[in-house]
C-alpha cells in the first residue's frame, strides 16, 4: 500500500493491500478500498464509500457526495463500486438516499469524464457510459448497457441488458433489452446486432430477438395483447423471458416506442 505524502486518509479508512493514493486526495472515515486499486491525485472518497478490488480512479472524481436530493436528511447511506471498475476524470457517484439506501456500480465498468451517477442508481456490470452522461436519481441500467456522450436519463428510468444508447439522446421512458435507441423523442431503431454478435449470441438467438421486436413494435399491437403474442408465439428462452419480465417490471416510466409508430402517430 502507498498513501502520497500530500493525501489525507483518514486513520479508520480500510485500504488494501497494493493499493495506491496519489497526491492532494482525500478519503474520509468509514472507507473500504479493496487491493490493488488505484487511487489518482485530487480525488475525493467520502464516508460510505465502497470499492472492491482493482478499482481505478482518475482526478478529480468525487465518490460518495452526499446526494443532490432536496428531500436528504443526512441518513446513513452508501456507494458501492464494483471490482475492476475505472472512473474517469470528474466522474460524480453519490450515495443513496433512504429509498434505496445505496447507490451501486457493478463490476468492470467504464465511466467516463465528467459522467455523472446520481443517488440510488443501480448499474450493473460491464457497463460503458461515455462523457458528460448523467443519469437522475433511482436510474437502474442493466448489464451490458453502452450509452454514447451527452445523453441524459430522466429518474426512475430504467436501461435493459445489451442495450445502445446513441449520443445526445435525452431518455424519458425506459428502454428495453437487447435494442438501440435514438432519434427524438427516442425511439426504438433495431435490435443491438452488432453488440450481441461481439458477445457471442448465435444468430438463430438475435433472430428470435428481433421476432419478439417485430410483434412489440411492428405489428402496431397494445403492450398487453404484443406481450400475449409474444408467448404463444415465440419459443421459451432466456431472452425472450428477459423482454417480457423488463416490460412487466416497468410501470413507473412506460417504455419507448418504434420510431415508425411515432411517425403514423403524427
Amino acid at each position: 500500500m502507498s498513501i502520497h505524502s500530500l493525501s489525507v486518509v483518514h486513520p479508520n479508512a480500510k485500504l488494501g493491500a497494493g493499493t495506491t493514493v496519489g497526491p492532494f486526495s482525500y478519503i474520509e472515515d468509514d472507507v473500504e478500498i479493496g487491493e490493488g486499486c488505484e487511487i489518482g491525485p485530487n480525488v475525493t472518497i467520502y464516508a460510505g464509500s465502497r470499492l472492491g478490488k482493482n478499482v481505478k480512479i482518475f482526478p478529480g472524481a468525487v465518490i460518495g457526495g452526499i446526494p443532490q436530493d432536496l428531500k436528504f436528511r443526512g441518513e446513513y447511506t452508501t456507494t458501492v463500486i464494483g471490482e475492476g471498475t475505472t472512473i474517469r476524470e470528474y466522474v460524480t457517484v453519490n450515495r443513496g438516499t433512504a429509498a434505496a439506501g445505496t447507490t451501486v456500480v457493478g463490476k468492470h465498468c467504464l465511466l467516463m469524464a465528467y459522467a455523472h451517477v446520481a443517488h440510488d442508481c443501480i448499474l450493473g456490470d460491464n457497463i460503458v457510459i461515455a462523457n458528460n452522461v448523467n443519469l437522475a436519481g433511482h436510474v437502474e441500467l442493466e448489464d451490458y448497457v453502452i450509452i454514447e456522450g451527452q445523453v441524459g436519463v430522466q429518474q426512475f428510468v430504467r436501461i435493459g441488458q445489451h442495450s445502445f444508447i446513441a449520443g445526445g439522446s435525452l431518455v424519458r421512458k425506459s428502454v428495453p433489452p437487447y435494442v438501440r435507441a435514438a432519434r427524438e423523442p427516442l425511439s426504438y431503431i433495431g435490435v443491438n446486432r452488432i453488440g450481441l454478435q461481439r458477445r457471442g449470441f448465435t444468430i438463430e438467438q438475435i433472430n428470435a430477438i428481433h421476432e419478439i421486436y417485430r410483434i412489440l413494435f411492428v405489428k402496431r399491437l397494445n403492450i398487453t395483447n404484443a406481450i400475449t403474442a409474444i408467448e404463444a408465439t415465440v419459443p421459451v428462452s432466456k431472452e425472450r423471458d428477459d423482454v417480457v419480465r423488463f416490460i412487466s417490471e416497468t410501470e413507473r416510466t412506460g417504455i419507448i416506442r418504434s420510431f415508425n409508430s411515432l411517425d403514423d402517430a403524427n
